[in-house]
């Protein structure tokens, strides 16, 4: 767990699907625009589904805290046969946007991926979300050239970012 002052950082684990399915949901409904998934497709997912989804197996989840309130997540992502972990799911509530949650939730996945030897972290950011492109930016993130148009808005396109770890 990392924290700085009242805002904490902890890895989830299948039995924190509730915990995981709420701010996903609160993520899906306030940044349509940033995800390739949407609030209507996941809002039906099953309690087995969402555990699944928290499975060591698949990378890391991790929210943040302010107090009780869980105020952001992010993902780290291993798909099989990935030669890098696939940063995922970053928001942060508007509410504290600009007190370093989404540092915080970056550096996570970065030490998550540092203790289990993976060289590299990519990430997709929508065309046009200036905050989070300097959010991954700050942390050493680079253009890769590729540009992909966003699963949930075939209007939207994405750029991959990577960093080496």
């Amino acid at each position: 767990m990392r924290g700085t002052g009242t805002i904490t950082v902890r890895r989830l684990a299948p039995d924190d699907w509730a915990t995981w399915r709420d701010i996903r949901l609160v993520a899906l409904a306030d940044a349509p625009y940033a995800f390739g998934s949407s609030l209507a497709r996941e809002r039906g997912l099953t309690e087995a589904e969402w555990r699944g989804r928290l499975a060591p197996e698949h990378g890391v989840t991790a929210v943040a805290t302010l107090g009780e309130r869980v105020v952001g997540a992010i993902g780290g992502y291993t798909p099989p046969g990935a030669a890098a972990v696939l940063l995922i799911a970053m928001w942060a509530h508007p509410d504290v946007r600009g007190r370093g949650v989404g540092d915080l939730l970056v550096r996570e996945v970065l030490a998550w991926a540092g203790e289990n030897g993976w060289s590299q972290v990519r990430l997709r950011v929508a065309e046009g979300n200036a905050p989070a492109r300097r959010l991954f930016e700050r942390h050493g993130f680079v253009p890769t050239g590729q540009r992909d148009a966003l699963e949930s808005n075939p209007n939207v396109y994405t750029e991959t970012l990577a960093r080496t770890v």
